[in-house]
Parts: structure tokens; sequence; C-alpha cells
């Protein structure tokens, strides 16, 4: 009897490289951050910036409060860390992997601020057109700009029910220490988040008008103008904010660089 000899079948061999880029890509994908460098929504929870209040008062050697947040409380943290976060600071690569880390607070760093940092990053940066730099400087102020309010009217919202709370302390019958000491911590959290931040936007104001000086050295063009008067508008709100929180520590934070 002839042997018989059934043709090999190769269609899922040749495609086998395919599958399994394909495999890889959906890998990558399930732990890519989120569109233009956001953190995936499922990496999100609602207590996902607790840790501000915890580092800021640990910086400057104070125990963080067991209270659980209020939803004012988590909306201020929510709104502060854009404005905590370096500007211009998730180049494209981080999009993929995830770029979420929380920072440390101005009052345990030790190193000077460096206000050119921004600006040398920006000027690097491959762009197609000198003007795309400036159109990113004055994205980046108009951001901050934009975040502005929303963060202070939470910010006037917190501080004022903390003096509430302030005051009732007072009031409250059979106050344990711990409890005393914990109302106090988290006030002190939320007055050391609002400092925090009114310091980032002075860096930042620092940081955009060093930028803004050298592009205009080395490709001078009419759209200056423009994020000189957004800076300006930025500085103005900040030396002017609708919050003042009085200093929890003695010690002020290097703001110039």
């Amino acid at each position: 009897m002839p042997e018989l000899s059934l043709p090999i079948r190769t269609t899922g061999l040749r495609s086998l490289p395919a599958l399994m880029l394909l495999a890889a890509s959906a890998v990558l994908g399930g732990c890519s951050g989120g569109d233009f460098g956001r953190t995936r929504a499922d990496m999100r929870n609602d207590d996902m910036h607790r840790w501000l209040g915890a580092e800021a008062t640990a910086s400057v050697g104070f125990k963080p409060s067991q209270f659980q947040l209020t939803e004012n409380e988590r909306q201020l943290r929510d709104l502060a860390y854009p404005l905590i976060e370096p500007p211009h600071s998730r180049p494209a690569w981080k999009s993929v992997f995830g770029d979420y880390q929380p920072l440390p607070s101005p009052w345990r760093q030790k190193v000077v601020f460096d206000r050119t940092l921004y600006g040398r990053t920006l000027i690097d940066e491959p762009h197609r057109s000198h003007t795309s730099r400036y159109q990113q400087l004055i994205e980046d102020v108009r951001n901050d700009i934009t975040r502005f309010e929303p963060f202070f009217a939470s910010a006037a919202r917190v501080i004022e029910l903390d003096g509430k709370r302030s005051a009732s302390m007072k009031m409250v019958s059979e106050l344990s220490p711990r409890e005393q000491a914990d109302a106090i911590a988290r006030m002190e959290e939320n007055t050391l988040i609002v400092q925090w931040v009114q310091q980032c936007l002075e860096r930042r104001i620092s940081s955009y008008r060093w930028a803004l000086e050298r592009l205009v050295i080395q490709t001078p063009d009419a759209i200056a103008a423009d994020a000189d008067r957004l800076i300006g508008e930025l500085a103005a709100q900040t030396a002017n904010p609708p919050v003042a929180a009085q200093p929890v520590i003695g010690r002020a934070v290097t703001v110039k660089g």
C-alpha cells in the first residue's frame, strides 16, 4: 500500500510570532498608564492621595492622624497633587509602564531647588518647531491657573471646618488624649498641604520665568508675550492666595534657586 503523506499545516506556525507579539502587547497594555500619561482608572482609589498628609507631617517630625479623611479633606489632597507634581515631568515613555510616585515634601528635601530643570528639559526635548516649546510652556502655566481656584476653594472649606473643629474640642466630653492628638494632627496635615502647594506654585513660577528667558534668547518669537502675561497672572494669584494658612513649623523652605 502506498504510504500516505498528509500535508503539514503551517499556517498556525507562521502566525505564532504574531500571536506571541499580540500576547506581549496585551500584557504591556495591562500594566500601562492611562491616556496622556495619567494614572490608569483601575489603579485609582478614593484615598490614593492620603499619603500627602502623612508625608507632610512626617517630614517635620510629627505623627500623622489616624482619623479617616472627610470628603473635603480627600478633595483637598486630590486637587493638591497635580500642583505638587513637577510640571511637564512625565515623558512619553512613562505612560507605558505607569508613573505614579509619591513625592517627598519640600521640608524633607535637603537639596536646593533647581529652577533651571524645567527649562532645560523643555529646551532639550525634541520639538517640531521652536514655537511648540512656547506652546508647551503656555499650556503648563495655563493648567496651573486653571487648577488654582478649585484647589484654594477646597482649602478654604477645609481650613474653615478645621477652625470649627478646634473650637469644638473644648466642648467635647471625655475627649481622650488619642482623639485630641489625632484631631490636632489632622489640622496640621491640612495646613501643611496648603503650604506645600503654595511653595510649589512659587517654584513653578520661578522655573517658568527661567525657561521663558532662555527661550527668548535662543528662539525669539512674538508668542513670548503671551507666555509672559500668563506667568504674571499666575504670580499675582500666588502672591495673594485666598487662604493664608498659618505656618505649622518655624522654618521656611527655600524657593529660589
